[in-house]
């Protein structure tokens, strides 16, 4: 191993998920992540039971991390964790874990913002025909969506973004799940309503898109529009729900993904770029990563969609993070603390 080689292991606990991974320059050598299925019996996340879960997962995926990227634990340049934003008692567990395994190691610990995370998963080495797959450049537009934020951000570097649209109330990651939950789809609905929209007729039903001024959005009132459209429909047949599944899950997605770009094509014209990425949970979604890829054809783009397994919460974007603000000397000190609200 060259002596030039800069390892990082990276830790993600904003959420349900406990994940650990190692870096080497700009090749990840492990992503280990630990699932919370406890959650699904309550319909979401329960904040508690989640920072319970962290505390008992932690060890053995950093373990796991170590392990499977075959080094040892003393060949680590430095620690990044998630400082925020996310919920609190889950940040706490992995703040408070690299601090303490970097004091002992006596090597610097780096703080990351979450959503810079999804941004820069984009700068992750991977093979794709046996090259390295092309990344980004600056400048270029993010459309980062997940269950708690829905953004546009504007990346001038790897550590200059600006948020230039944001949700006004919920995400459209929230949209997914809140609008399943009234379908009666188990937690997490959001895949759900993915997998029933390609069975079904985004044309069948028709529902509201707000009016938010400059690159925000808002998906509040979609939810409401979805509730008074079932009441409705329902108190005419009590199987409407049964009988239309697909047709209302495609009509659905349409409209949120509709929402999504008609902003998103007004920010890249008004900025005048044509690097489009997308990232966070929700662009695991078939639909969006299709309509990414034909609004890219058809406006010109170049297009950036992330791996499956960097769309969700994983600390391989939380080391790359690590890596650039390694290289600029930006390392945090041991009274450093988490923030549950952390602006990009």
């Amino acid at each position: 191993m060259s002596k030039k080689d800069i390892i990082i292991l990276g830790i993600e606990s904003s959420c349900d998920d406990t994940s650990a991974a190692i870096i080497k320059n700009e090749t990840i050598l492990s992503n280990e992540i630990a699932g919370q299925k406890v959650h699904e019996a309550y319909g979401g996340v329960v904040p508690e039971l989640a920072s319970r879960a962290h505390q008992q997962n932690i060890l053995p995926v950093v373990d796991a991390a170590i392990k499977n990227a075959k080094i040892n634990k003393e060949d680590i340049d430095a620690i990044a964790f998630t400082r925020g934003p996310g919920l609190l008692g889950s940040l706490i567990v992995g703040t408070s874990f690299a601090k303490s395994f970097a004091l002992g190691l006596n090597i610097p610990i780096i703080e990351v913002n979450h959503m810079h995370g999804h941004v820069l998963a984009h700068f992750i080495d991977e093979i794709e025909n046996e090259e390295i797959k092309e990344k980004p450049s600056f400048p270029f537009i993010c459309l980062t969506v997940s269950g708690g934020h829905t953004q546009i951000v504007l990346v001038r570097d790897f550590l200059e973004m600006e948020v230039v649209g944001t949700t006004k109330d919920d995400a459209a990651g929230e949209a997914f799940d809140k609008t399943a939950k009234l379908l009666g789809l188990p937690y997490p609905g959001g895949p759900l309503i993915d997998k029933y929209a390609n069975l079904g007729n985004p044309d069948a039903f028709k529902f509201t898109k707000p009016e938010m001024p400059d690159f925000n959005y808002s998906f509040s009132g979609l939810k409401s529009n979805v509730l008074q459209f079932l009441q409705r429909e329902t108190k005419k047949d009590k199987d409407f729900v049964q009988h239309n599944l697909n047709d209302i899950c495609a009509s659905l997605q349409k409209t949120i993904i509709d929402i999504l770009f008609d902003k998103l094509i007004k920010a890249t014209k008004h900025f005048d770029i044509n690097e489009v990425a997308i990232a966070g949970g929700v662009s695991a979604n078939s639909g969006i990563r299709k309509r990414l890829t034909e609004e890219g054809e058809k406006l010109k783009w170049k297009t950036y969609i992330p791996k499956f397994e960097y769309c969700t919460d994983n600390a391989a974007m939380i080391a790359i993070t690590g890596r650039f603000h390694y290289l600029n000397g930006n390392f945090a000190d041991q009274s450093v603390s988490p923030m549950a609200r952390l602006k990009i």
